[in-house]
Order: C-alpha cells, then structure tokens, then sequence
C-alpha cells in the first residue's frame, strides 16, 4: 500500500478530513498527517493521531523524528500529498511558493502528485485571485477535486463545498493506480 501526506489546513470542512484518514489507513495505506496551526483550531491532533495510528506533525523544526527537518524526510518517503481542506491561504501559498509553516514548506519539498480539495465560501472561492492560484497550480501540475455546491458553514448555499472525503478518497485511489501502472 501507499504512503500518503495527509495536509491539514484551517477551515471548518476540517472535520471531514478526520474521517478520510480513517478511510485511507483501512484500506492499509499509511497515512502521516500534518497540521496547520488554524486546523488545529478546528479538529486536534489526538483525533489524527488515533485515526492514523501515526504521530501528528506541526512544527517544521521538530529534528526529534527526522533529523533532516519533517519536510524533507516526509517528501522523500510518501507516494502522494493531499491537501484537504484547501484553504484559500494554502493555496495562494502554494501558488507562490511561500513557505511559512511545515505545510507549505512541504509543498515545495515534494516531488510526487499533490491533490488539493479547496473549501471555502463562495464569495472566496470566485475572488480573481484564488482562480489565478488555482489556475497556476493546475499549470504547475497540481491535482484537484473540485468543490460542490451545497450547505456552507457560512449558513449560505452555494459554490465552495469540500468535496465529500469518499469521493476524495476514490481520486487517490484513482491516482495511485496510476503511479503504480
């Protein structure tokens, strides 16, 4: 099975990345997740570490583990990075090639696939600007599923729903098939 970087970053839609981890380390994949500072405002590392079997990772200079720095052990031993939730601010990082925190740094480290699953609010998520970042990405070679439309933390429906983790799940399963054709 695969080795898979599961990027946490601060959004509500949070949760629903807990129970990808479940689903993805059922099916025998290894799953390393690492968070953001804001997504641990939303779901804590207990929940990550319990649903993974793995010790959750936030902080780029913990040599602890991985004397190299996480970001570069990490990128060197997984088969593909997800990013879910998306947050507009990852994803401008992303775009930008800013690296503050152990994901985006991360993000520049890695040499395989990235799948993003963006969340945000639909004013957000049709800014100019986060369809610039998107579009870069995608140039850059980055893959997504995109967001639905439906019921917003926001309390508004509209466009910038997560995708639902089982059709996330199917995308890296999808993917991974592919690197191992």
């Amino acid at each position: 099975m695969a080795d898979i970087l599961l990027g946490v970053s601060g959004g509500v839609a949070a949760y629903k990345a807990a129970y990808l981890t479940s689903r993805l380390a059922q099916a025998g994949h290894g799953v390393s997740v690492v968070l953001t500072s804001p997504a641990q405002k939303f779901v804590g590392e207990a929940t990550f570490s319990a649903l993974s079997g793995r010790r959750v990772l936030t902080d780029s200079f913990d040599l602890s583990e991985h004397p190299l720095g996480p970001h570069i052990e990490l990128a060197r031993q997984a088969d593909l990075l997800a990013i879910v939730p998306a947050t507009a601010d990852i994803l401008a990082k992303a775009a930008h090639g800013l690296a503050d925190d152990l994901l985006s740094t991360l993000l520049l480290a890695f040499p395989g696939p990235v799948l993003y699953a963006p969340a945000m609010n639909s004013e957000m998520w049709r800014k100019p600007a986060v369809e610039r970042n998107v579009a870069q990405l995608r140039e850059d070679g980055a893959l997504f599923v995109d967001p639905g439309e439906g019921w917003l933390s926001c309390r508004d429906r509209g466009a910038g729903r997560m995708a639902e983790p089982d059709e996330i799940a199917d995308r890296i399963a999808a993917i991974l098939a592919s690197l191992a054709a």
